[in-house]
């Protein structure tokens, strides 16, 4: 196989792979009442002391605003997050979850934790090692493309 084969081959598998993760973990994720969109708002929420701005949230999950808004009307629907207006910003929010979030957190990591070892327990740790140093060169590049 030459380069540019090579090159096909990886980034089609690359692609198929990452739909069928996305797919397996939403479908897991929905057994507890999540979708993937909305856990991943969640476990990031958790991973903030004081709540962040829509925008900021929008900016770290890499979706669209109105997108977040549709988001954040189901996890306030479910009871999971809250808008808290900016004292110095009418116009701003902060994203809070709430303390009934705090046990679903839990679970969704739960959830996610028990399927990633599931899926590379027969992985070799050099191998894990050596595929994530090849990802991370592959992600540094297209950030690079991304803003070039």
């Amino acid at each position: 196989m030459n380069s540019s084969q090579s090159q096909q081959t990886f980034t089609d598998e690359f692609a198929k792979v990452t739909r069928h993760w996305r797919t397996v973990v939403d479908a897991k994720l929905k057994a507890i009442g999540f979708t993937l969109a909305r856990a991943r708002a969640v476990r990031l929420l958790s991973q903030k002391t004081c709540g962040v701005t829509q925008r900021e949230l929008a900016d770290e999950l890499e979706i669209e605003t109105a997108t977040l808004v549709r988001l954040l009307d189901g996890l306030e629907k479910q009871g999971l997050t809250e808008r808290l207006p900016v004292q110095d910003d009418r116009r701003t929010n902060h994203i809070v979850l709430t303390k009934a979030a705090r046990k679903n957190v839990a679970e969704v990591f739960e959830v996610v934790d028990d399927l990633r070892h599931e899926l590379l327990k027969d992985i070799s740790p050099q191998d894990l090692e050596t595929a994530t140093r090849v990802l991370q060169q592959i992600g540094r590049r297209l950030e690079e493309i991304r803003y070039s």
